[in-house]
């Protein structure tokens, strides 16, 4: 029989945007981390899978969240999940919801508005934040900041990987009001550049998604845990980054991920000021509480 693990796309965790389980995470999230990493990967990598039947991704999906409740033993990213809950006293929750969105990338694959884009987020990328806030014992209150980080984060790599996803796929994140104020259509995200619209309409959505992270800026000040207010400002600093470069670069033509360079610097500067912003005790405040 076919289990889930074999049809992992290869992409570990070591391939993400932003880091998973770092060394700067304490030891002991770490198994934990790890376990709901692979659970998400291997459920993203069924919905993406470019041969597999809609019903088939779909069958898969519905066995991972029954044996991820208990339900069967065959799937070993769903029990290992389970039983890393269990030694926590964890709920599964954040990981069930995930998979409400991967649900959603197989069957729907064109979104009307940028809110719809922000609803899909709620359970692809906010669950994930939220996880990791409830691994470190963190108050409910972080969750605001938290979504907007992973909200953005996860746009910036719509963007990034809007040629990919509907060559690949056919599916498309970028909302249809969107392009149609830009003048552009879909069939351009198969072109080798960017015409004119499509361009105007990736930037347009790369200001948006600035101005979702700029919400977020408070979320490393608002977490009590040192080493994850460390993990958040890393984070945070490579989304900045994405997002800058989204702004002025065309991802249909132009490198718009970071290279292992950048990768060190934006993780050395966002721990630095994350350590000097707490052994100060100044708070971290947005550009627009900010004044700018």
């Amino acid at each position: 029989m076919t289990t889930a693990s074999d049809l992992r796309s290869g992409k570990t965790h070591r391939d993400e945007n932003f880091p998973v389980a770092s060394w700067i995470i304490h030891p002991r999230h770490r198994a934990l981390i790890l376990a709901f990493y692979n659970f998400v990967r291997t459920a993203d990598d069924i919905a993406d899978h470019a041969t597999l039947p809609a019903e088939e991704k779909l069958r898969y999906l519905d066995l991972m969240e029954a044996e991820l409740l208990g339900n069967g033993e065959t799937q070993k990213e769903a029990v290992n999940l389970r039983r890393a809950f269990a030694e926590r006293a964890m709920p599964p929750r954040h990981a069930r919801d995930v998979l409400v969105a991967f649900r959603l990338d197989v069957t729907k694959l064109r979104y009307e508005t940028w809110d719809d884009v922000i609803d899909y987020c709620r359970y692809s990328a906010m669950p994930v934040g939220r996880f990791m806030l409830d691994v470190h014992g963190e108050s409910t209150s972080t969750w605001a900041a938290s979504d907007a980080l992973c909200a953005g984060l996860q746009i910036n790599n719509h963007l990034q990987d809007c040629a990919k996803d509907y060559k690949n796929l056919n599916r498309i994140y970028l909302p249809r009001d969107a392009l149609a104020a830009s003048g552009a259509t879909v069939e351009m995200l198969s072109e080798a550049k960017s015409p004119p619209q499509l361009l105007k309409c990736l930037q347009a959505l790369a200001l948006r998604t600035e101005a979702l992270l700029d919400e977020s800026k408070s979320l490393a000040a608002e977490v009590k845990d040192f080493r994850l207010g460390l993990e958040i400002s890393v984070i945070q600093a490579f989304a900045d980054k994405i997002v800058n470069m989204l702004k002025v670069r065309d991802p249909l033509s132009e490198r718009v991920h970071l290279s292992p360079v950048e990768l060190l610097l934006q993780s050395l500067g966002g721990m630095a000021g994350e350590t000097a912003r707490r052994a100060t005790g100044r708070r971290s405040v947005s550009k627009t509480a900010a004044g700018a």
